[in-house]
């Protein structure tokens, strides 16, 4: 049975979910799910905006074919060539032989790359190409490394719809519910997404910010992303996080405290300055075990936070190696502008603090406060004072 969504008069939703998936892209977890998003504009022209992975291909067909009622397909507009929106591209050249594709030359590359049998079906675009397709009348407007170098977004110059390819996306499927403001955003959406970009896009906050100063330039009404809900209320919400995000700005003062400990020991010790910076007056504190928490959470809400405590012991005179893999993220991500406290322990020639501290040199715009601790198996009493120097390190950074 078909499952379609009215987006306006002439647009209509006809993606898909899948609850099935367990890791996107083979790496990060989607305990929600996820939607693959494709929109059907029906004017004198019909246009297809991408497709959906191949894992919901059958559905999508349905919903698609339900809408069309019976017209032929004129044209597909491809944003974003990620085989997720791409990959039923061939099926719908099966069923509507005569369907155009609109897409950038490094697009076309990318299809011909994936093995599609395009025969004539292209029409390259370039960023300020404009086409109408009767009322509606749509521009490209490029946008490379968001998150791959083929990528445009699609604007409707005549109800300001602009279909945002992988930008304002979001993990999680859709319930039912469409629109953000059929949802909770802020208390069921904001970390699915946030985790959505920081892992995806998080790298590419340059090119992020040229997308953003040309959406300004722009009447959006509506954002139609490949992922999430479409936006078509408080869309300065949305924008101004993804401004943030993008600029490597965080979006609250806190303390992130992230352990690695292999008896207890260094969990102890870390507990212990969550303890003190609460009870100094820094409430928003989070702790989380490096050796138990998917490094896709890590990034996500380091992202989140102003201040990031690295309790780690040391292994094989080196970082513990999931602290060290928590680190080589967010260097491969480009994280930026974060205040780094630093506890190190070990039962001999403990070396993880001077190697983290030498990691966090290497990367741009980071602060390494100068008082670390190091600890020798376990916290001693007589190193509580200097856990106390710690916490009002961090408290005296935030000012």
């Amino acid at each position: 049975m078909h499952c379609v969504r009215k987006i306006n008069e002439d647009l209509y939703w006809v993606g898909a979910n899948d609850n099935r998936l367990a890791l996107f892209e083979n790496i990060h977890p989607i305990p929600r799910g996820v939607s693959y998003n494709s929109y059907v504009l029906l004017d004198e022209k019909t246009v297809l905006f991408d497709t959906v992975d191949w894992a919901v291909c059958r559905q999508f067909l349905e919903n698609l074919k339900a809408v069309l009622k019976g017209r032929t397909l004129d044209y597909m507009v491809i944003n974003h060539v990620e085989p997720d929106h791409a990959a039923c591209i061939q099926e719908i050249l099966l069923r509507y032989p005569k369907a155009k594709i609109l897409c950038t030359k490094k697009a076309f590359m990318f299809l011909n790359q994936f093995g599609f049998d395009m025969d004539g079906k292209v029409e390259v675009v370039k960023e300020g190409d404009t086409r109408s397709f009767g009322k509606h009348k749509v521009a490209f407007v490029t946008a490379p490394m968001v998150h791959w170098p083929e990528v445009m977004v699609t604007y409707d110059t005549t109800n300001g719809v602009l279909f945002s390819a992988d930008a304002f996306g979001s993990f999680g499927k859709l319930n039912g519910q469409l629109f953000n403001d059929e949802v909770d955003f802020d208390r069921d959406w904001i970390d699915d997404a946030r985790r959505y970009y920081t892992n995806i896009v998080g790298k590419y906050g340059p090119h992020v910010q040229a997308l953003l100063k040309k959406a300004s330039k722009l009447d959006i009404k509506t954002i139609c992303p490949l992922h999430g809900p479409v936006w078509r209320s408080n869309l300065g919400y949305f924008l101004d996080k993804y401004d943030k995000w993008s600029r490597y700005e965080p979006e609250e003062k806190g303390v992130m405290i992230v352990y690695a400990s292999m008896y207890g020991n260094t969990e102890s010790a870390a507990h212990n300055l969550a303890i003190r910076l609460v009870e100094k007056g820094m409430k928003n504190v989070v702790m989380y075990d490096v050796s138990k928490t998917h490094v896709s959470y890590l990034i996500s809400e380091t992202f989140k936070y102003s201040h990031i405590v690295l309790a780690c012991v040391t292994y094989n005179l080196k970082i513990y190696p999931p602290m060290l893999d928590y680190l080589e993220h967010m260097k491969a991500l480009n994280l930026q502008k974060r205040t780094f406290a630093l506890i190190e322990n070990g039962s001999w020639a403990p070396q993880s603090g001077r190697l983290m501290r030498k990691f966090l040199d290497g990367m741009k715009e980071m602060t390494v406060l100068d008082k670390d601790m190091s600890l020798s198996s376990s916290m001693k009493e007589d190193e509580a004072s200097l856990m106390g120097e710690l916490a009002d390190s961090i408290i005296k950074s935030m000012k």
